[in-house]
């Protein structure tokens, strides 16, 4: 199938629906998920407003680079505050499901696989900073890290395989979308540290962790 006709499916109606079933799915997923902890109202509700928040975030676009990607106002956190909150399991989900919301708004599909790496997979593999909080309860930055380095990977070989003739002259597709990439999600991951590095955030978040476990 060509990129037109990629397109054109993810921004017809038929196209949409299909996003919005995935997308109810995953929701499903999100608010089920869990097998260590006991999902009740409060966690379904939390877990709701933290997938809301961060596709609210996510749209406050910042600077946007040209070939695609885009520095947002902390859209990443809410998705590293649920698996701060829940655990990876779940936060995985909530990126997911943020993913395919971003692919409702603005898809941009040139290849099934590549339409994975750059939404569903990249927004849900921030949810593996959960795995940092396994070794280190509170290690907000740490994680948050760890979490943008999983979307860099997913990012980095979508460009490589399927954005690597934008490359400029000099440039292998490689070394391109290493530093293309860097470029919006250092930014972005910087602008994130600095806001956690603020003791009083660090503690309300601490705080709300304790509140949902009660």
């Amino acid at each position: 199938m060509s990129y037109d006709k990629l397109q054109g499916f993810f921004e017809s109606t038929t196209g949409q629906i299909i996003s919005v079933a995935v997308l109810v799915i995953l929701f499903a997923g999100v608010l089920l998920s869990g097998k260590k902890q006991k999902t009740n109202t409060k966690t379904m509700v939390v877990s709701a407003l933290l997938v809301g928040l961060s596709i609210v975030l996510t749209r406050i676009t910042i600077y946007s680079l040209p070939q695609g990607g885009s520095v947002s106002l902390f859209g990443m956190l809410p998705i590293v505050i649920c698996a701060y909150f829940f655990g990876t399991r779940r936060a995985v989900m909530c990126g997911m499901c943020v993913g395919m919301i971003d692919l409702i708004f603005k898809p941009y599909v040139i290849h099934p696989i590549q339409l994975l790496l750059d939404y569903p997979l990249a927004f849900g593999a921030i949810g593996f900073a959960g795995l940092i909080f396994m070794a280190k309860k509170d290690g907000l930055i740490p994680a948050y890290l760890f979490g943008v380095l999983c979307r860099y990977i997913c990012a980095v070989i979508s460009g490589v395989v399927f954005f690597g003739a934008y490359a400029p002259e000099g440039f292998s597709a490689l070394t391109w979308s290493l530093w293309y990439n860097v470029l919006y999600l250092a930014i972005e991951a910087a602008g994130t540290v600095v806001l956690l590095l603020i003791p009083s955030v660090r503690h309300s978040l601490k705080r709300i962790k304790t509140e949902l476990q009660v």
